[in-house]
């Protein structure tokens, strides 16, 4: 508007240029202001529950190992690892080999087990992760294994080619290749491999009748020393839970051939002149497990060859001082951890039950009924439960062992060994 120096007249309009009242606008801008806010604060809790969900699917839940077990599936190379406080299978692990005579040891921190098959493989599996880290077909007949004092080193007792061979046990690379040679280059088989104190191996020689200690302290020198004529066949061996005495017994001949670890220099001398034999022998359906002895106290219940019968043996003395009959002829004979209790499966055709000794009265107190084809049994490591493997129905069933009455059964397929975790503390398994 020009400016003339006068005055408007009055009634006219004052030209003016208008705004939106400074009130107003504040108002909208902070009700703007806190919508926003509200939107991120939203967009914040959703993308930080977006990260949680990616996290939690990346990373397995943390958990320990010390409840935890492998189950061998024998007809389908497989293996179940389960939980032994919730009762639950946690996975099935497939791609194992020939696991019609297989079995396990663990690593110290007890996350990975190692399996022995039939067909020569060794198989490193993470119970963890439910997967297989590691495996090699070492031979092409195998029986078994062990894993040294320090967890380094795995071994595996070999039907053929003859012998053990050594491997690292993180890497399952060869270490060590020790052939049974015995007479003129000729090649044993190789049973009853156990770990022992300082480093040690212990395994017999089938055809040979000669029992070695290896000694594995330096890997690239291993000392070996060899037990000759302990008897005929040695078919199966144990290590006491102290690890002192090992304890080989004879296929081809009565009695047992037994070794002081403490002191090589007495040589292995021979023990139950009688086992093996009796007044009413029977057809053998299958050689006991020797490493199914049940130790309790000073006394060892042994399952008896070719006999209804479990024999109770003075472990000061090494003498027989008892016989418990028993339904069928025993396979496993096992000892509750507390040593109050023998449980006793048996051989086809009586393998449909189990039996439980009271080892202070050296009776029968209870006889179960599982189902048909039991094979193995395995106590938790306090002795509250004991899993018992039944190939013919298919199935894992868990008993209390003070009621001893079935808590659970799970579906397997045709389970055979059960082994616990805990077996990484223990000597000789």
């Amino acid at each position: 508007m020009e400016n003339t120096g006068k005055r408007p007249e009055a009634g006219s309009r004052i030209p003016s240029f208008r705004r939106r009242p400074e009130s107003r606008l504040p108002g909208r801008v902070a009700n703007l202001d806190a919508g926003l806010r509200r939107y991120d604060g939203t967009l914040w809790f959703v993308l930080l529950g977006l990260v949680l969900v990616i996290s939690g699917c990346a990373t397995p839940q943390l958990r320990g190992t010390g409840d935890l077990g492998l189950v061998i599936e024998r007809a389908t190379g497989s293996v179940l690892v389960v939980d032994t406080t919730e009762h639950e299978k946690l996975a099935r692990i497939t791609g194992l080999g020939d696991l019609s005579h297989a079995s396990v040891v663990f690593s110290r921190d007890a996350r990975y087990a190692y399996v022995f098959g039939r067909d020569g493989g060794l198989t490193r599996v993470d119970m963890l992760r439910n997967e297989i880290v590691g495996r090699t077909v070492q031979a092409g007949n195998a029986i078994g294994g062990a894993i040294s004092q320090d967890g380094r080193w795995v071994a595996v007792s070999n039907y053929e080619p003859g012998g053990v061979r050594i491997f690292d046990a993180r890497t399952l690379e060869l270490v060590a290749d020790i052939p049974a040679e015995y007479g003129d280059g000729q090649r044993s088989k190789v049973i009853g491999l156990v770990d022992a104190p300082g480093q040690r191996f212990v395994f017999s020689l089938y055809e040979a009748g000669q029992t070695w200690v290896v000694e594995f302290a330096d890997p690239a020198n291993p000392v070996i020393h060899k037990f000759t004529g302990i008897g005929r066949l040695p078919y199966d061996a144990l290590l006491t839970p102290d690890g002192r005495w090992y304890i080989a017994g004879l296929f081809g001949e009565d009695g047992m051939a037994l070794l002081d670890l403490w002191d090589l220099e007495a040589g292995v001398r021979r023990i139950l002149p009688d086992y093996g034999k009796g007044e009413e022998k029977l057809p053998v359906y299958k050689m006991p497990h020797l490493e199914g002895w049940a130790v309790a106290g000073n006394l060892a219940f042994v399952p008896a060859v070719g006999r209804h019968a479990v024999l109770v043996v003075n472990m000061n003395t090494w003498e027989q001082v008892g016989t418990i009959p028993v339904h069928g002829q025993p396979v496993f004979v096992m000892a509750r951890p507390d040593g109050r209790e023998v449980w006793v499966n048996f051989a086809y055709p009586d393998n449909d039950r189990i039996q439980v000794i009271d080892t202070r009265e050296r009776e029968i107190i209870d006889t179960l009924q599982p189902g048909p084809g039991v094979l193995h049994m395995e106590f938790t490591p306090r002795g509250g439960e004991v899993w018992v493997s039944v190939r013919d129905a298919d199935a894992l069933v868990i008993y209390d062992t003070a009621s001893r009455e079935e808590r659970a059964r799970l579906e397997a397929e045709k389970p055979s060994g059960i082994f616990f975790t805990d077996r990484a503390h223990r000597i000789g398994l």
